[in-house]
């Protein structure tokens, strides 16, 4: 649909945001019941969230020509100023050191009492800062600071309120209040919370039904509510694709350094939990997060809830790879065999990434032209590889005397170590110290219009210059998050090169979290501990880094360059919510991790199968309103509550694809 001509047009993030974005569960147990209560949950969320779209965009009847899009809201200028001529320009309070942004021209006032009007749309993301330039000598005449509302109609009056003093004033008046554009998450939040307190409920009922009616079958029931729950047997099938998660001692309880007395088999299901809670915002995301910018990729400096996914699944493929490793390497299984495995898995996740689910499809057949080389899966893939092969060349069993350590994940695995200094410092090189041209050195801006508009080519600095070098603009991301609000026009790739040596540190540190539950099995306390001491100690290095701060840190927090003070912050969440996670699901067990267990069992079947049909029906259809957050939200929910449901199906039949 297109506006009206006589309508300014705003060359904001908000317009061009589908050109150039990027893209990149509920039951306590494991019953049958679940596809019924997933199933509920769509239809719920199908009558409940999409009829929102028909009511928050809805208009009073004098304004029924406006037609909005998302994020936006109407701006009317009334000049007052006689024989004045105006320009008025923008700039969001997210750009950091940008440009004023051209909106328009506001003719002078017609006469006393008769001000002249001009008509535009702003974006309502972030709060604004409005000015108001003179179109004869550019002078500043007025600058307002304002958050606008989505769907909202307001009034900016320019008046001169002495014509001896020349005091000119800018009021922004209200018309129309705007829409509450977040109710939409509140309702999908109280479906889902609804279905799982009712789920909670009915199983607390059913329990205390059959003790009451039936007490002699109280511990028959007990041990199949146990089995299911556990599922060992299922679980026995399962190497996971990027690292078992199972507890050290499955293969090696017969060792008498581990303590016999607990479960040895028991899977930790808090390292698939955390995994499947990971996949699962990834897909929610990648599916267009209810096309809310919160939960979409931060344009550059910051974190959204889109930034948080793929770092954690980075984390925990870490922590997967010792726990698999260990038990293998104990029995004696000859390195050899294990790197050549190691290749064959990286090589595999790597052709998958460029040739299944390459992005370069959406604009018909692949081209080797313009391939795409770098993605999610092939940075899986490399980091994968690089992160088993130092535990296959670095492996040391656990000590008899565990306590004569006092950071044994460090003392014993030290010269990983060593890789692992080396590395970040190559990184912090060649971020800082590489001569790139045209550009100040260890430049770390988004280029286009940040910094004042002075390095508008130097998007990413050395990380983009290095993967041009390197790959050839043709095979990066043409369109990166910065081109949206920064307007840089440099191609630059999140996954490239550079960026990869922090995702082996990433994986690296998840891969300390799998010592800790290695060298401390069954001590909880100390598990818990060292997980929040690791938390806490790379919460401070963070900080420090970024000084608290969002774009004024030595090195600010940016998920596109996968900068170092970015692992860090995204390590400290990760423990600390793998901590938590630990604690609920494995040790007091007062919650299975399902509907997150699933999709954390089949996490590379369920990435790569979200990827090839997110254009199919029923995972996207065409909407009655594209331009309503409610619509688009309750089709990205309803899509992954089906993989989540795919998922829990697979688990079920025992179907797992392990690579």
């Amino acid at each position: 649909m297109k506006r009206r001509t006589k309508k300014g047009k705003l060359t904001h993030a908000n317009n061009r945001e589908e050109k150039a974005g990027y893209k990149k569960m509920k039951c306590p147990s494991d019953t049958k019941q679940s596809a019924l209560v997933l199933s509920a949950l769509i239809a719920l969320l199908g009558v409940y969230v999409i009829p929102l779209s028909a009511q928050l965009t809805l208009s009073e009847p004098h304004r029924r020509s406006v037609v909005y899009k998302m994020d936006e809201a109407s701006l009317t200028v009334h000049n007052e100023l006689l024989n004045e001529n105006l320009t008025l320009s923008w700039l969001s309070d997210h750009c950091y050191q940008c440009l004023f942004q051209k909106l328009g021209a506001i003719p002078s006032g017609k006469g006393p009492g008769l001000p002249s009007s001009a008509a535009f749309f702003v974006s309502t993301q972030h709060p604004l800062t409005l000015q108001l330039n003179s179109t004869q000598d550019t002078r500043e005449l007025c600058r307002v600071h304002f958050s606008f509302g989505e769907h909202g109609n307001y009034s900016l009056w320019i008046k001169n309120l002495s014509n001896l003093t020349q005091k000119i004033t800018c009021p922004i008046v209200i018309d129309k209040e705007p829409i509450n554009s977040y109710l939409p998450i509140l309702i999908a939040f109280l479906v889902y919370a609804g279905v799982a307190i009712l789920i909670a409920i009915g199983g607390f009922v059913m329990g205390q039904s059959v003790l009451f009616f039936f007490p002699h079958r109280l511990d028959p029931v007990k041990k199949i509510m146990y089995r299911m729950i556990t599922t060992m047997e299922t679980e026995r099938l399962i190497n996971s694709e990027l690292g078992s998660s199972n507890q050290a001692s499955e293969s090696s309880s017969r060792d008498p350094t581990f303590p016999a007395h607990r479960v040895a088999t028991s899977r930790l299901r808090s390292l698939d939990t955390f995994r499947g809670l990971s996949l699962v915002i990834m897909i929610f995301v990648n599916y267009g997060g209810g096309r809310y910018w919160f939960f979409r990729h931060e344009s550059w400096n910051g974190l959204t809830v889109a930034d948080l996914v793929f770092p954690w699944f980075v984390f925990i493929m870490g922590t997967s790879i010792t726990l698999s490793l260990n038990s293998v390497l104990k029995r004696g299984y000859p390195r050899v065999k294990l790197f050549r495995k190691t290749v064959w898995r990286s090589l595999q996740l790597f052709l998958i990434g460029v040739i299944i689910i390459n992005p370069k499809y959406c604009m018909g057949p692949l081209s080797w032209d313009s391939l795409r080389i770098p993605g999610v899966l092939q940075r899986l893939a490399f980091t994968y590889f690089v992160v088993a092969v130092l535990e296959i060349l670095f492996f040391k069993a656990r000590p008899e005397d565990i306590t004569m350590f006092l950071i044994p994940e460090l003392v014993l695995y030290w010269p990983a170590w060593i890789f692992i200094v080396a590395l970040e410092t190559m990184w912090l090189c060649l971020t800082f110290l590489l001569p790139v041209p045209d550009c100040p050195l260890g430049y770390l801006g988004p280029g286009g219009i940040g910094d004042f508009g002075h390095h508008p080519n130097c998007t990413g600095g050395a990380a983009g210059y290095i993967d041009r070098w390197l790959l050839g603009e043709k095979h990066i991301h043409q369109t990166p998050t910065s081109h949206v609000l920064y307007l840089s026009t440099m191609p630059y790739d999140p996954e490239g090169v550079l960026g990869s040596f922090n995702s082996i540190v990433m994986a690296f540190l998840g891969l300390q979290a799998g010592k800790i539950l290695l060298y401390y099995k069954d001590l909880h306390v100390q598990i818990m501990a060292r997980f929040l001491i690791w938390g806490f100690m790379l919460g401070g290095i963070s900080a420090i880094l970024t000084k608290c701060s969002r774009d004024q840190g030595f090195i600010p927090v940016n998920k596109n360059l996968w900068s170092f003070s970015y692992i860090t912050t995204l390590s400290c969440f990760a423990f600390i919510v793998l901590l938590i996670i630990y604690y609920v699901v494995d040790v007091r067990r007062w919650w299975s991790g399902a509907p997150f267990f699933y999709p954390g069992m089949n996490s590379i079947l369920v990435y790569v199968g979200h990827e090839v049909f997110q254009n199919y029906f029923p995972f996207k259809w065409k909407m009655l309103n594209s331009q309503s957050h409610a619509e688009h939200l309750a089709q990205n929910l309803l899509a992954t509550s089906i993989w989540v449901f795919i998922s829990y199906l697979l688990y079920s039949k025992k179907i797992f694809w392990k690579i």
